[in-house]
């Protein structure tokens, strides 16, 4: 039986001290769109592991606040780390970075000239240089586990909106990334495929996938979520279990959301 009880060695306490650390933190970020101030002094923190959903209405600054975790978006000031590196502004750093965190859109965003199995494979080899036959087994192997392998000589067009959009999460997998954003991910599709994505994005949920995700799906939420985040008017007013945030809403602004919502 190991003795637990001997001082640890200076990497062992490194090694807490990395797994103590925030994998995506914001600290007072803010951000305009001329006059329009659409983030104000936001400040989160998600752990490895952890499955964050960000809820609130329309033109919160939910996507917006998503969108600055990989610089689509640019801040005005405040910082934001990714596993504990500032987010670069721009240049190879960047794109280095950014390769750590996975972006699925409410479009799919899928190069329509290209297979879906090309579509998977293009930036481990542009930007991971990943050789081309092992980033082509990878894709068939990612494209299998969203349930679309079966569909992979054929081109975005010729797929529905609900294939289409696991293929997006297909591709952002197969760069490995430490965290998945997830920005409204079933807001364009017909509703009897929304389930099939948030399948998938459940199964990734429960294996153990960081993830970040803006959505409108009070079910997904409920079921998910480590933690909700809501927003409203460029802030975050409330931050809590699914339990804690649908059974006991602390603020009027979270009251007033959600009695919409369950109205409809």
């Amino acid at each position: 039986m190991t003795n637990h009880t001997t001082t640890p060695d200076a990497s062992a306490s490194g090694q807490a001290q990395d797994d103590n650390r925030p994998l995506v933190e914001l600290r007072h970020v803010e951000k305009h769109f001329g006059d329009l101030h659409v983030l104000k002094d936001i400040n989160l923190s998600v752990r490895k592991g952890e499955v964050l959903v960000v809820l609130g209405p329309s033109g919160s600054g939910k996507s917006t606040m998503c969108r600055t975790i990989n610089r689509l978006e640019t801040i005005d000031s405040g910082s934001i780390l990714i596993d504990g590196t500032p987010l670069p502004q721009e240049g190879r750093d960047l794109t280095r970075l950014r390769a750590e965190v996975g972006m699925v859109f409410q479009q799919f965003n899928l190069f329509a000239n290209k297979t879906i199995i090309d579509n998977v494979m293009l930036a481990p080899i542009k930007v991971r240089k990943v050789p081309r036959q092992q980033a082509h087994d990878e894709a068939m192997e990612l494209l299998a586990r969203v349930g679309v392998d079966s569909q992979a000589s054929k081109y975005p067009a010729q797929l529905s909106g609900g294939q289409q959009q696991r293929v997006a999460i297909a591709r952002a997998l197969a760069m490995h990334p430490k965290v998945m954003l997830f920005d409204e991910p079933t807001s364009a599709l017909d509703p009897e495929m929304v389930n099939e994505v948030l399948d998938v994005m459940l199964e990734l949920a429960s294996e153990g996938m960081t993830m970040i995700c803006v959505t409108h799906e009070m079910g997904f939420a409920r079921k998910a979520a480590d933690r909700i985040v809501f927003m409203a008017d460029g802030q975050i007013l409330e931050t809590g279990t699914p339990d804690e945030f649908f059974d006991h809403p602390r603020t009027d602004r979270a009251k007033d959301f959600l009695s919409k919502i369950i109205e409809h």
